[in-house]
């Protein structure tokens, strides 16, 4: 990037971003006026006089219309610019590039730990799960038992992950609900990241313990176990049988060793949260820049959060692999659409007052940025929450925008590591598969350094150009995908972040 104080993403655009912050009267090189108001960093200015009505433009992508007149150097930003809805051909597939693909003896490879079923664990944890929150603290109290003194006799193991949750009664059978908490269950119990699992449940919930295994094709053995409170002797004796159980898992997970494995086998939940108006810029394309070395690699690319593509979902079905992809993204869209309607929602307004602060002004500019992080590569597949991902490269995975509820999700469909862009900062941590966090501006990666694992504002600098922070980004996963603790893990974060998504009535 140059030294001017203005960014233009696209020569088409009639709007620039401000790189730092912007004074009253400042001279504006490229802009025919002196700015007209006092702009914050990451916030637009109007490159050109924008008549009332006229689409304003950022990576020549329409963004909303000018609510007034908007003269050069004005500041663009909520008060003048209007959120209409306009037509979007999703022109199935026309977009599609083949993907030149490493060979597989070239692939990058990094240090991972092999199941019974081939699939690969970038961490090594026991978790306990509770089938119903009746049991949260039954199984909290197991997990606590296993400080790291404890533990010391097992160093191959990462810990002992309690994942409790506030539902599993109280709600209709069948129904969608049921049928995501049970998905998302089953997928956190046979995760690549636990080496054994143990399951908890009350014994007269909705969600029995043996209906759920059945249900869900978990075979019980010796690192997957399963108690039911009334049948044990209640909540003293299953903490003391849950700690058993659990002893007598560590020393078959110790039992695993890393080994060399080839990059395919990572799986990346592509999350953002707290965006500003770098994140667009500089976290969310260098992190598809990743995204695309990584599927060229035979990895796997996992982009959720349904609501913050909307208006911008034409840009994937353009890259998907055959009309049937492209059509069910649709029909995911379709169905939020028809569901926030129908609870008194707005489905084209999830835009926080942090994202306003840093520059974002309404979802489909939001949604824009969002859409980076997965690259350019074709859109493969799309799936339910917490599906099971059966498809290498791309895919789309259904998911409210709410990040722990997202991730979840993304872990339970197999995703091994979670990789979290954020422009105003954000502290979220994840077990059994570790986030990594991308800053998109300087400032912000200085101030909370603690928690940042890349700084992308190494971009707007001028110290490194996109395509080569997106190999720094890959280099990082392959390092954190070996071991290698992030920011996160050294804070112990992720054990309270097991947010199942919850669809539905309580009654």
């Amino acid at each position: 990037m140059s030294t001017t104080p203005l960014i233009r993403l696209h020569e088409a655009d009639n709007v620039l971003i401000a790189k730092t912050a912007i004074a009253l009267g400042q001279a504006l090189p490229g802009v025919a006026e002196r700015a007209r108001a006092q702009v914050p960093a990451g916030h637009k200015i109007a490159a050109r006089p924008i008549a009332q009505g006229e689409p304003v433009r950022k990576y020549n992508a329409v963004i909303g219309v000018a609510a007034r007149d908007i003269e050069a150097g004005d500041y663009v930003h909520t008060h003048n610019l209007a959120l209409v809805d306009f037509e979007r051909d999703p022109a199935f597939g026309q977009d599609v590039r083949p993907v030149d693909y490493v060979p597989a003896d070239q692939q990058a490879t990094f240090q991972g730990y092999v199941r019974e079923d081939g699939r690969v664990g970038t961490r090594n944890f026991v978790g306990i799960l509770a089938s119903v929150n009746c049991s949260a603290t039954a199984i909290s109290r197991i997990a606590a038992h296993f400080t790291p003194e404890r533990l010391k006799d097992y160093p191959n193991v990462d810990g002992v992950v309690a994942f409790t949750q506030t539902t599993g009664c109280g709600m209709s059978s069948p129904s969608p609900h049921f049928d995501l908490l049970r998905r998302t269950l089953a997928g956190y119990a046979r995760h690549p990241n636990l080496a054994g699992t143990l399951i908890v449940g009350l014994g007269c919930e909705l969600n029995q313990v043996a209906d759920l295994m059945d249900s869900q094709g978990l075979q019980s053995g010796r690192l997957l176990r399963s108690m039911v409170m009334q049948d044990t002797g209640g909540t003293r004796a299953t903490i003391e049988a849950g700690i058993r159980a659990i002893e007598e898992m560590l020393p078959l997970a110790n039992a695993c060793q890393r080994q060399t494995v080839p990059a395919s086998h990572i799986s990346i939940g592509l999350q953002c949260g707290g965006s500003d108006g770098f994140s667009g810029i500089t976290a969310n394309p260098a992190l598809g820049a990743a995204m695309d070395i990584l599927v060229r690699h035979g990895g796997t690319a996992i982009l959720s959060e349904t609501p913050e593509i909307h208006g911008v979902e034409y840009m994937l079905t353009r890259r998907a692999v055959s009309p049937e992809v492209g059509q069910k993204l649709l029909d995911q869209l379709a169905w939020w659409e028809s569901y926030t309607r129908g609870h008194n929602g707005q489905f084209n307004g999830v835009v926080g007052p942090g994202n306003q602060a840093g520059g974002l002004a309404n979802i489909f500019e939001k949604s824009l940025g969002s859409a980076m992080k997965c690259g350019t590569t074709p859109l493969q597949g799309v799936y339910a929450y917490a599906e099971p991902i059966d498809r290498k490269g791309f895919v789309f995975m259904d998911s409210p925008g709410y990040d722990p509820v997202s991730a979840t999700g993304q872990i339970a469909s197999g995703a091994n590591l979670i990789c979290f862009t954020t422009g105003r900062g954000s502290m979220f941590g994840s077990k059994p598969a570790p986030t990594i966090k991308l800053a998109s501006n300087s400032a912000m990666y200085q101030r909370l350094s603690e928690d940042m694992d890349i700084n992308c504002g190494a971009i707007l600098d001028g110290e490194v150009d996109l395509p080569g922070m997106g190999q720094r980004i890959f280099e990082a996963i392959l390092r954190h995908a070996s071991g290698e603790r992030t920011k996160s893990e050294l804070l112990g974060l992720g054990d309270h972040e097991f947010v199942p998504w919850h669809l539905g009535i309580v009654s």
